[in-house]
């Protein structure tokens, strides 16, 4: 039978409200029921909040104490790299996941840098994993990049061009490739079944041997394409999300012709030299949701001149939708909660800023169905704090993640 826990609390921070003495029975991974508390005997109490998400990541690839010479974020063997994976450049042994789990940032979407413009897939983990093992969580999408970042890597190795002009060509020219390799296999698996189809009754082929010959032409059609095109068609084909880094506004207009182009579902990661409030209106109408932040670091780079803690009010204004990340260690995974500052400031009430790093973070991830909420039948992954959760000093009393108190 599984262990019963009951959470007792005070108030509880949830889809964007807050609801005062509530109880919460956890048995075994699951939320069981959540409800008045009355007078429950609990086994803990205090302010709640579900785990925190953090919606874009370099955890475990920039480590704690290593020299930058041992970070794994960017490879620089090519600039178009789709099968590259970052949970092949994670170790669990990163003080920084240790950190993230005290502040109750249990799940993280990892990618690699920008310094490519395709850098590889984007994966959604547990940050209280021992190791890779039990690590994943969702094979979310891709990562892309747009601006200065891919075209300052003149040095890398690969086809480098240093204009923005020459990154997007040379981003247009690989999809086109790909996409007319695909067509033109497309093409001739057609021809190769309409020959079989007439043919076959003069060749004596019965219906079996018939479907056999049909199955190895598509086989064959199908071994035509290399793993990186199939991988770059799979990035095109609006079954997986890109996380397209992304900075000033001219940048992000390109992104919307882009997505235009070619159908891909994308999110704009960054944008923080966005500082006019019709850009992200733009990408709103476009359907292209937006990964914010990082919130409170140095503006480091002539790309970023325009980024200020008041264009978070610009955001808040618009009609995107969108959510927060740390791209950690820019600011480090476990301040996530520390960015809802900005959002305060800017009028947002607690409970909805509270919902950018639970609820909203999750439904951008495609992890909403099981996370983002403490509700019945939802993982219990939840922290349970020692006073309200945006307080300076607030800290965690209990870390629960999937049924499991990883930190009392």
């Amino acid at each position: 039978m599984a262990k019963r826990t009951i959470i007792k609390a005070r108030a509880l921070y949830s889809g964007g409200k807050r609801l005062e003495n509530q109880a919460i029975v956890v048995e075994g991974d699951r939320i069981t029921d959540v409800g008045a508390a009355g007078s429950v005997k609990a086994d803990y109490e205090g302010w709640v909040t579900p785990a925190f998400i953090d919606a874009h990541s370099h955890i475990g690839m920039f480590r704690e104490g290593e020299p930058q010479a041992e970070a794994e974020g960017n490879d620089q063997s090519a600039q178009i790299m789709p099968l590259s994976d970052p949970l092949n450049s994670i170790y669990f042994d990163d003080r920084a996941f240790s950190d993230a789990v005290d502040f109750g940032v249990l799940y993280s979407c990892v990618v690699p840098g920008s310094g490519n413009l395709v850098g590889g897939k984007a994966r959604v983990i547990r940050t209280f994993a021992r190791n890779r093992k039990d690590a994943l969580v969702a094979d979310y999408g891709y990562k892309m990049a747009l601006g200065y970042n891919p075209r300052s890597t003149t040095a890398w190795k690969g086809e480098r061009p240093d204009t923005r002009m020459g990154i997007y060509q040379l981003l247009e020219k690989r999809f086109d490739d790909v996409l007319a390799k695909k067509a033109k296999s497309d093409l001739a698996l057609d021809r190769k079944l309409r020959d079989l189809a007439r043919t076959a009754p003069d060749k004596g082929m019965g219906p079996k041997e018939l479907d056999a010959e049909r199955a190895a032409a598509r086989k064959e059609a199908q071994l035509e394409l290399s793993s990186e095109d199939q991988a770059i068609l799979d990035l095109l084909s609006g079954n997986k999300t890109v996380k397209v880094h992304v900075h000033k506004e001219d940048d992000a207009l390109y992104l919307i012709d882009l997505k235009k182009r070619y159908g891909f579902r994308c999110t704009a990661d960054h944008v923080g030299d966005v500082h006019h409030k019709e850009i992200f209106d733009e990408l709103a109408k476009a359907g292209i949701p937006i990964v914010y932040g990082p919130l409170g670091s140095l503006a480091y780079k002539v790309e970023l001149k325009h980024e200020d803690y008041r264009n978070t009010a610009l955001l808040m204004k618009s009609k995107a939708e969108y959510g927060l990340m740390t791209d950690h260690p820019v600011i480090l995974s476990y301040q996530l909660r520390d960015s809802l500052k900005y959002f305060l400031i800017a009028g947002m009430d607690e409970a909805q800023a509270l919902s950018i790093i639970t609820e909203r973070n999750a439904r951008l991830l495609g992890l909403d169905a099981e996370l983002g909420s403490v509700a019945a039948g939802k993982l219990a992954s939840l922290v349970v704090w020692n006073r309200e959760p945006l307080h300076l000093g607030a800290f965690p009393k209990l870390v629960m993640a999937e049924g499991v108190a990883v930190r009392k």
